[in-house]
């Protein structure tokens, strides 16, 4: 019985992952319809970019991770501008058993999406305690996000080489 289970491959300690905390650390809010008293009656085109930045933190095994928003609502069919919300959210990450190579991809992808849905929250929080209907941000598909970051650098690095 000892020979056996000798024999069998030891398994590598899973990743773990607890957020220690969320907080926001910059949000700004600018409801430049009201500031300049446009019609009520209009059709918004909501337009979102979104940041990823990630850092380690002075304790062990602790990260941060940050989703930097920057919300544009302007009037269809025109360029009035109806607000503005700009939210830097991060989260507070005690990250383990995470092999080095894809701690990376992992502070950029996997914390990310577990603060979004309460980004989100405070998000349509915001926009309708701003005088307008609460914005749902659909889901954001932070592989994506990250694989075409990887790209971009790539190709920024590849022009500056050839240069």
């Amino acid at each position: 019985m000892a020979e056996e289970e000798a024999t069998q491959p030891t398994q590598a300690a899973q990743p773990q992952m607890r957020i220690m905390g969320q907080f926001i650390r910059d949000m700004s809010f600018e409801n430049i319809m009201a500031q300049k008293g446009a019609p009520t009656d209009v059709q918004p085109d909501v337009q979102v970019q979104v940041n990823l930045d990630a850092k380690k933190r002075s304790a062990d095994n602790q990260y941060e991770s940050a989703i930097k928003l920057q919300v544009t609502s302007k009037a269809k069919g025109g360029d009035a501008t109806l607000f503005l919300l700009e939210i830097d959210y991060v989260g507070i990450f005690h990250v383990e058993n995470v092999p080095e190579d894809q701690m990376h991809p992992f502070l950029l992808i996997e914390c990310p999406r577990m603060i979004f849905p309460f980004l989100r929250r405070v998000v349509s929080d915001v926009t309708r305690d701003g005088g307008f209907p609460p914005l749902n941000l659909e889901n954001i598909d932070f592989v994506a996000l990250y694989r075409n970051e990887i790209a971009r650098r790539q190709a920024e690095n590849t022009q500056k080489a050839d240069a």
